[in-house]
């Protein structure tokens, strides 16, 4: 299992560090797919024991949004056509709704709404910060906030862990690891922002500046994951998928990501892009 995880892991964050390096039409791409993917994954999870946990109508209708969402963000710069996807997407399952009730419960078309919410418009900002002004460099700082974070408090916890104060949530996790995600995040973006960054964008204490926005976006991917793992436990379900091979779904390998990528985008844009 261990290496399983191993290799899969290797393949995950070669292919997503490809995508982020070259961006553009093939990041927005990809992000699009483990949107959909998230997406069934999270209804699905949603769904109570007694539900049919299969893909219907309100489903469709989310499927042709995320898409003509992607396609809003990748192709203009105006923010009211994305605007006016949103808000066709929120008539069309209420029309939905209307059309074929008692079908669909209420509770079936809050989950939808919430989980095109929570996966794909979250993620969406990752491409975002690639659009920002010094893109190619800053959009490393969301591999730095989750996935770093992640074995960065992994490590710490397993080294340092006394304390467990998420007992219902995730047992593992420790007071200190989350402490060592954090600060861990701050020292590698503040040294990414030293050697790297501030080669290239003239903006001043870029180093601390890239220490804050790690930080606080490993945090809030802390907060990501552990809100997906309350989602679990709700559900009685222990993986959202079982696609990638040690990991379980794109939900389960995602979860941190979903959170610190709008995190980081605001924290990059009021920090150093309008500085």
């Amino acid at each position: 299992m261990f290496v399983k995880r191993l290799l899969s892991g290797i393949v995950l964050i070669f292919g997503l560090g490809f995508s982020f390096a070259i961006g553009g039409y093939l990041l927005s791409a990809v992000l699009m797919i483990i949107s959909l993917i998230g997406y069934c994954e999270l209804v699905k999870a949603l769904c109570s024991e007694t539900e049919r946990r299969e893909l219907n109508g309100p489903d469709n209708i989310a499927f042709a949004s995320i898409i003509l969402y992607y396609l809003s963000v990748t192709f203009t710069d105006d923010r009211t056509f994305l605007i006016l996807v949103i808000g066709g997407f929120m008539l069309l399952e209420l029309v939905w709704f209307v059309l074929r009730f008692p079908k669909y419960s209420t509770d079936r078309v809050v989950r939808t709404v919430f989980s095109v919410i929570y996966c794909p418009v979250m993620l969406s900002f990752i491409y975002m910060i690639r659009e920002l002004e010094g893109r190619e460099f800053l959009i490393w700082i969301v591999l730095i906030t989750s996935w770093g974070c992640d074995t960065l408090a992994y490590c710490s916890g397993m080294l340092l862990g006394r304390h467990h104060p998420f007992k219902q949530l995730s047992p593992k996790k420790s007071t200190e690891g989350c402490i060592g995600g954090i600060i861990g995040s701050a020292l590698i973006g503040f040294l990414f922002g030293f050697f790297y960054v501030k080669r290239f964008l003239p903006v001043p204490y870029v180093e601390w500046r890239l220490a804050l926005i790690c930080g606080v976006g490993a945090l809030m991917g802390m907060v990501g994951d552990l809100a997906a793992s309350g989602i679990k436990r709700n559900n009685n379900i222990k993986d959202f998928g079982k696609l990638i091979p040690g990991h379980g779904g794109i939900m389960d390998r995602f979860d941190s990501m979903i959170l610190c990528a709008p995190a980081a985008y605001i924290l990059t844009y009021l920090l150093i892009t309008v500085s």
